[in-house]
């Protein structure tokens, strides 16, 4: 006779812990989506397609930021000008030194790290709102130090970079840099994943939750919250150098401070602590300028209010940001793990108990 099956998955070695995809549903989810996210390029139009090469940077830098604020309870408000860092850095070795691809994106990556380094060391006495201000320094010195640098060059309209060229292959059409960007957002996602069940990963959970128990059980706090930002900074940085690439050009205009408030909008709107959610906020905050334009384009009203296009996004991204704070906390992924529960369990309901 046969044993009788087990009923569910079990874990029967430890080595099964470190699998980030261990059910036969998730392994089948997983391959639908990576051959859909492959055949975007040949399906899609160019406009969506950029959409979506939007999408996949803005992703890198919200998993960066998950990782410092969402699991390390670390408040930055640097983010624009850590992506401003490594755009420049790009731009300058490019324009100085004619440095290629494989030079200026460890290089990026490098500075980053280092002004992660510096700008960490508030974090070791500094929290909340101080620390924030403090992170916020890091935005107008970078700022300022790149608009000197293209004013002393005499570069007026940003500095102009030509498309990167690997194993001989040059990336000047959507079609190249989506799966470029998306190779790129699946090392980070996956990188981060493996990160956050590391120890590191684990120290930065104990210091958000809370410091005085974090250090009370051996966790060196200080350690943990440095590499916090070195390693966020590290992946923001990454993501500037990729967004000049993209862009073709870097300019100090780029990267103002509501680019910043746009980073956070995406780990808020996504559901804090969460790197799924880190990418669903940046899905959300890319596309909802342009869902609020067509919007309006099929509105009765919308010869009168093609004039207030901007004013009208800002005050919809506003309201929006509102509502996800009072009613929905857990953002969207939250949203997504209540859908998807709500499959699973039907047709069986839970009722309250004594019914």
């Amino acid at each position: 006779m046969k044993p009788p099956r087990a009923s569910g998955y079990f874990r029967t070695a430890y080595s099964q812990d470190f699998r980030l995809v261990d059910t036969r549903t998730q392994r089948a989810s997983l391959a639908v989506f990576l051959v859909a996210a492959l055949a975007v390029p040949w399906v899609a139009s160019s406009f969506a397609l950029d959409l979506a090469n939007q999408v996949l940077l803005a992703a890198i830098g919200a998993v960066a930021l998950m990782l410092l604020t969402g699991y390390a309870g670390q408040i930055s408000l640097g983010h624009a000008g850590l992506l401003a860092a490594g755009a420049f850095t790009t731009g300058i070795l490019f324009k100085e030194l004619a440095a290629p691809i494989w030079v200026t994106l460890p290089a990026s990556a490098a500075v980053g790290a280092a002004l992660g380094l510096i700008f960490g060391l508030p974090s070791l006495r500094l929290r909340g709102l101080y620390l924030a201000v403090s992170t916020l320094a890091l935005h107008f010195i970078v700022i300022y130090f790149g608009g000197e640098y293209e004013t002393k060059r005499g570069f007026s309209t940003g500095v102009v970079i030509d498309p990167p060229m690997l194993f001989g292959w040059t990336f000047s059409d959507a079609r190249a840099w989506y799966y470029l960007l998306l190779v790129a957002a699946a090392a980070t996602i996956v990188l981060s994943l493996n990160l956050l069940r590391s120890r590191t990963g684990r120290a930065w959970r104990a210091i958000h939750g809370r410091e005085a128990v974090a250090g009370a059980l051996g966790i060196s706090v200080h350690r943990a919250k440095l590499g916090a930002f070195v390693w966020s900074s590290t992946l923001t940085a990454t993501a500037g150098c990729l967004f000049a690439y993209y862009r073709g050009f870097v300019s100090a205009e780029a990267f103002s401070l509501f680019l910043t408030i746009q980073y956070v909008a995406m780990i808020i709107i996504g559901g804090m602590g969460s790197i799924l959610g880190a990418v669903l906020g940046a899905i959300f905050v890319v596309l909802f300028p342009y869902a609020i334009e067509a919007a309006m384009n099929v509105s009765t009203f919308a010869e009168q209010l093609s004039s207030y296009v901007f004013a009208v996004n800002y005050a919809a991204f506003g309201l929006v940001m509102i509502l996800f704070l009072v009613f929905e906390p857990q953002g969207l992924v939250g949203i997504w793990r209540r859908a998807q529960d709500w499959v699973l369990l039907w047709p069986f309901r839970q009722r309250p108990l004594g019914k």
